[in-house]
């Protein structure tokens, strides 16, 4: 048996793009029609969760720490449960959630970093 080592080089490179950028519009099409939509601005977060056929009173919304959980209750036409995990503490004070035509948008408030350190006068 005869072995002839491959070798790669830049001019191979672009077709490893051309895999990625279309890999990616199959993730982007066909796999992503179930994950949330997210958006941000320096004060909170903005995710939408499509959700139809499932009443207020059968969702329940739970915050701890950076994580949120969306679930439904077991009579609920309806079964969801995921949990999201977000870049930085959530401030439970500063959250709302709002459930309209099958879609609940949750406004998740960013919490403020507190301060700990302080000057000392040296003497």
């Amino acid at each position: 048996m005869f072995f002839a080592p491959a070798l790669r080089t830049r001019a191979y490179v672009p077709a490893r793009s051309f895999d990625r950028s279309f890999e990616r519009f199959l993730n982007d099409s066909f796999f992503s029609a179930g994950l949330p939509k997210v958006e941000q601005n320096e004060e909170a977060w903005t995710v939408s969760l499509d959700v139809p056929g499932v009443t207020r009173e059968q969702l329940s919304i739970d915050v701890d720490g950076a994580v949120v959980r969306v679930s439904t209750a077991k009579e609920a036409a309806r079964q969801y449960q995921a949990a999201y995990e977000l870049p930085a503490d959530i401030d439970a004070e500063a959250t709302s959630a709002k459930l309209e035509n099958g879609v609940l948008t949750l406004t998740l408030g960013k919490k403020k970093p507190v301060v700990t350190s302080r000057q000392i006068e040296v003497k």
